[in-house]
């Protein structure tokens, strides 16, 4: 099994920036890509984005485009979220996720660990 830990959610004022970070706890769980996805009130989870290790180019849903940027450290199955230009529709709860499949990463049926998440929440 592995245990994913996010850190750096908070409170920040629209216009603003954070950087949530997500590492996993093995190093023989075959991790083959790592993802986030959030869930706002009421809403569904949706897929926010996704780094396939080998590939190494991030994936983005379109409402992050251009304001989200992931990145990670494979060594350290280690990924990151940096959000910038935040908006209070980016109010969420937002996971991390690992996966041992190289497709399907825009779905939460493509993952096969879960962080436990970590609270996002843009003022307006």
């Amino acid at each position: 099994q592995v245990q994913l830990v996010e850190s750096g959610g908070g409170l920040v004022q629209a216009g603003g920036d954070l950087k949530l970070s997500c590492e996993a706890s093995s190093r023989t769980f075959g991790i083959r890509a790592m993802g986030w996805f959030r869930q706002a009130p009421g809403k569904q989870r949706e897929f926010v984005g996704a780094l396939h290790w080998s590939v190494g180019i991030p994936n983005y849903a379109d409402s992050v485009k251009g304001r989200f940027t992931i990145s990670g450290d494979s060594a350290k199955n280690t990924i990151y979220l940096q959000m910038n230009s935040l908006k209070p529709e980016d109010t969420a709860v937002y996971y991390c996720a690992a996966a041992r499949r190289d497709y399907g990463l825009e779905l939460r049926s493509g993952y096969d660990a879960w962080g436990q998440g970590t609270q996002v929440t843009v003022s307006s």
